[in-house]
């Protein structure tokens, strides 16, 4: 009865919902060896203020990566999707599921 109690108290501490959705998203970021990378993943919940992501990156705690959504452009006849403006995030938490590692992520400018 504890383990529900703390887990109600967790979720009324959200600032928005989480929505169950997935969606295709560049991350831009280092990874815990230093190197830069850029990754096509997707989200697995998202908020307007924050999202869960899987990577195939090792990521630290607190660091800043760059989100963008691929958006196709229906006057552009190119095979290279055009993307939306990157989204500033932070990793503020790890988790995994067997092979996949699981990011929940905050935004520092919440989505309008």
């Amino acid at each position: 009865m504890l383990k529900d109690a703390k887990r109600t108290e967790f979720v009324e501490a959200r600032r928005s919902p989480r929505i169950r959705l997935q969606v295709p998203v560049f991350i831009r970021g280092t990874d815990t060896a230093g190197s830069e990378f850029i990754e096509l993943t997707k989200t697995l919940n998202i908020s307007a203020t924050g999202a869960c992501i899987t990577s195939g990156h090792l990521l630290r705690r607190d660091q800043t990566l760059y989100l963008t959504i691929p958006a196709p452009s229906p006057s552009s006849p190119s095979m290279v999707p055009s993307e939306t403006p990157p989204l500033v995030a932070k990793v503020l938490r790890q988790d995994s599921s067997g092979d996949t590692r699981l990011y929940g992520l905050e935004f520092l400018r919440p989505l309008d």
